[in-house]
């Protein structure tokens, strides 16, 4: 939890454990202090990103593979089935045209 004094043009002069006078708290992470202390940028968003995309790839596909009958919900783990079911139910109430695993909205259960 470093306080930071900063210089007339604005980057970090100086890094505190504790607030001396004028100083401005930063949290660790903060983008600032890390490249006062020569850590590298996390990469973590561009990457979390393409991990998002990929799982959504990967849900389409086993989609895809439910709707021509090459494998049921059921072959899948519990674990598997309750993530895929909470995902889907997501995505239909955010969206409209996702492929229904659930079956149709009026409840008659036909897929």
């Amino acid at each position: 939890m470093p306080f930071i004094r900063r210089n007339a043009s604005g980057a970090i002069d100086s890094l505190h454990r504790r607030d001396e006078g004028g100083g401005e708290f930063l949290p660790d992470d903060h983008a600032d202090v890390r490249a006062f202390l020569g850590a590298p940028a996390p990469a973590s968003e561009g990457f979390a990103s393409l991990d998002a995309d990929f799982i959504r790839v990967i849900e389409d596909v086993i989609d895809t593979l439910i709707s021509k009958n090459v494998i049921n919900i059921t072959d899948l783990p519990v674990e598997a089935q309750t993530k895929l079911f909470g995902r889907k139910g997501y995505r239909e109430r955010a969206t409209k045209d996702a492929l229904k695993l659930f079956g149709d909205e009026d409840g008659s259960g036909s897929i």
